[in-house]
């Protein structure tokens, strides 16, 4: 059983799989809920972090991998720039994990100049947030099942 428990903090970590995915699946597997919110989170900010702290060497990938490619950004780049132009960097990281996943969001508020504390501030208060609320809301469409 610990093997899926794992499994939850890696899914976790895993850009575009996240905690919206991995929080609903690990407790539907019947593992505690508890753990299965705690290591989404840790494993999700734990890859995040890295992101906003390494964020000049993967903006310089991500920009040559972009012109390699000859691609134009993306859908959810483009969505991560309308909310940060609407709502500011609270707004992306409070609506990235559900959005455009937390490292796009991440990336994107790192682009658009904010400074690396309040980037690493609001994306751990996001995450901690969306993991109560999918946690507590499977928990809770669960119970309305059984």
């Amino acid at each position: 059983m610990i093997y899926e428990y794992i499994l939850v903090f890696i899914g976790a970590a895993i850009p575009w799989l996240e905690i919206a995915v991995v929080i609903p699946l690990g407790i539907i597997r019947d593992l505690s809920p508890f753990w299965v919110m705690f290591l989404a989170f840790i494993g999700n900010l734990l890859t995040v972090i890295p992101v906003i702290y390494g964020f000049e060497k993967v903006k310089v990938w991500y920009e040559k991998r972009q012109q390699k490619n000859g691609k134009e950004p993306s859908k959810r780049s483009d969505r991560g720039k309308r909310i940060w132009n609407k709502y500011g960097l609270p707004g992306l990281a409070m609506l990235g994990p559900i959005l455009t996943g937390t490292h796009i969001a991440a990336f994107i508020g790192m682009s658009l100049g904010a400074e690396k504390k309040w980037v690493t501030l609001w994306l751990t208060i996001s995450i901690g947030v969306w993991t109560l609320i999918i946690g507590l809301a499977t928990i809770l469409g669960l119970d309305i099942f059984l």
